[in-house]
């Protein structure tokens, strides 16, 4: 796939995008969930190494390639691997799923009921990597833990400026501005965020898209105007701790996002699974999380 079929496909594509990219301090505890414990590996390229085996498992499933999976966004170490010989990038692709990378470097610690991303000091080598390797966008992650405007006002520029180099190296980038779903005032924050979103959209230059990955929504439908902005490519939404019948069930009261699900994809995946029982769950979670995101 070249850029425009790569944009045409997350557009238009009706299915979802995979979240691959647990990094470093999420890592352990993915394994955990898959079945794998911390006595099995030793140092940070073992446990890499295990992460990498299960994330090549789910991308080389049959379920996988079913067409429901529009893209699929990844870890720099996963990148850089190889699954079925050949880059991971050029095996998604394969698969006629689209590619993405995570390039944020972590969370800053909370100030204004918000963590901004930590500075990201690699970022022109990444993305420079990144667009060598074949991929088509980026993704990075804030979290609004409550209704401060000047909080979630600064979060919400910091995604736009790094936004801008990220488009101005070739590559689409997804702005995760994550609203914590056990907030209580998360209704009214969320308000605050659209509105901030959308003077941002506002301000952007003519020919310029991106995309968003956003937290379900307290109030249904309240980013249907982010869906139908004509600078947004496409709106995704996080699983957020919810479990994977939960998450559903709230998507699909929000027509126009789709899912970019984490632990909602994965979460029923082990180790110890056959390869057609592995297959067979998930492609379960595929089938419903794609159903979910029509």
């Amino acid at each position: 796939m070249n850029t425009q079929e790569m944009t045409t496909r997350i557009a238009t594509g009706q299915g979802f995008i995979a979240a691959l990219d647990q990094s470093g301090g999420s890592t352990p505890k993915a394994l955990r969930g898959y079945g794998v414990e911390d006595s099995e590996w030793s140092g940070d390229e073992e446990m890499f190494a295990q992460i990498h085996a299960m994330r090549a498992r789910v991308i080389t499933a049959p379920s996988f390639a079913s067409g429901k999976v529009i893209g699929a966004i990844l870890f720099e170490r996963t990148m850089d691997g190889v699954v079925d010989g050949v880059s991971t990038g050029d095996a998604l692709k394969a698969r006629g799923i689209v590619p993405f990378i995570k390039v944020d470097e972590g969370l800053a610690d909370e100030a204004d009921g918000v963590q901004l991303m930590k500075p990201m000091v690699k970022l022109d080598a990444l993305l420079a990597k990144s667009v060598a390797a074949g991929m088509f966008g980026t993704k990075m992650r804030s979290v609004i833990k409550s209704a401060n405007p000047a909080g979630i006002a600064a979060v919400v520029a910091q995604q736009f400026e790094v936004a801008d180099q990220i488009a101005a190296a070739g590559l689409m980038p997804i702005i995760e501005p994550e609203y914590d779903i056990t907030a209580e005032d998360r209704a009214e924050g969320e308000a605050i965020l659209l509105a901030e979103i959308t003077r941002h959209l506002d301000a952007l230059p003519a020919g310029r898209q991106v995309m968003l990955k956003l937290s379900i929504p307290a109030t249904e439908g309240l980013y249907a105007p982010l869906v139908n902005h004509p600078k947004v490519l496409r709106v995704v939404a996080l699983s957020g701790g919810f479990s994977t019948d939960d998450a559903c069930a709230r998507l699909a009261k929000n027509p126009g996002m789709i899912a970019s699900f984490s632990r909602g994809l994965l979460q029923d995946l082990r180790k110890g699974q056959s390869d057609a029982e592995f297959d067979a769950v998930l492609g379960k979670a595929i089938d419903q999380i794609a159903a979910a995101s029509v």
